[in-house]
């Protein structure tokens, strides 16, 4: 019998720091990485240079069942995205890309053809996979289940730097108001909306650098003795 691999999921809202920290964590444990998000930016930046309509449902899960995606690692570790042979690392971390995903992942087409391609991410020697519902719907029986939050200002904030040392220019005051309509949106969805797992561990990292929440989550799995 084939063991099973063993998954961390780490779930929250946009800005929370969920990706930086599972793939802080996927070093750390020399675990393969999810980031579901991706997938789902990749959709809505597909449908938009196939010309597709925003509001175009079909469309969009018809991208999502034949995306052509690859995610690979530059030589000094750096996150690349190939969209159709097309590097895109940056296009999909826009907030036209951010807001199209949250648009098109409340749709079931789109997550339906999304959800083998997300858990086939599962192989040894484990998988750390950070999104919206990998504890609740993607990956239920995952061993260890995290949903990461902070306060509105702080994720806004967070975001506002990201982007501006990207040399985007941006205002604190609209990203402020697009986090808010986006915690609104993932939350009310009728399907997958944004929520902790039952059994997740909810860590509020307002004020926490990146090595101290990364610990808990270490912690966390120390005490299911996932790890070491």
């Amino acid at each position: 019998m084939t063991p099973r691999t063993p998954i961390v999921t780490i779930d929250g809202p946009s800005g929370s720091g969920k990706g930086t920290i599972s793939r802080a964590v996927a070093i750390r444990l020399g675990w393969h990485f999810l980031d579901s998000g991706a997938l789902y930016r990749l959709v809505a930046l597909a449908g938009l240079k196939r010309g597709l309509k925003p509001d175009d449902v079909e469309g969009h899960a018809r991208v999502a069942a034949s995306l052509d995606v690859r995610f690979e690692v530059t030589p000094d570790g750096g996150e690349l995205v190939l969209l159709e042979g097309e590097v895109v690392t940056d296009e999909i971390r826009s907030e036209v890309a951010g807001q199209g995903a949250s648009r098109v992942a409340a749709w079931p087409g789109v997550r339906s053809a999304l959800l083998d391609r997300q858990r086939a991410f599962a192989r040894p020697p484990g998988l750390v996979a950070d999104g919206r519902d990998m504890g609740t719907v993607v990956f239920p029986g995952a061993d260890l289940k995290i949903f990461l939050t902070a306060t509105p200002d702080e994720r806004a904030l967070r975001r506002y730097k990201q982007l501006k040392d990207k040399g985007s220019d941006v205002s604190l005051a609209a990203l402020s108001r697009e986090i808010t309509e986006r915690d609104l949106r993932d939350s009310t969805r009728t399907v997958a909306p944004l929520k902790p797992a039952p059994d997740a561990e909810v860590i509020d990292s307002t004020g926490l650098t990146i090595e101290q929440v990364v610990d808990r989550v270490m912690a966390a799995g120390r005490m299911r003795a996932l790890w070491a």
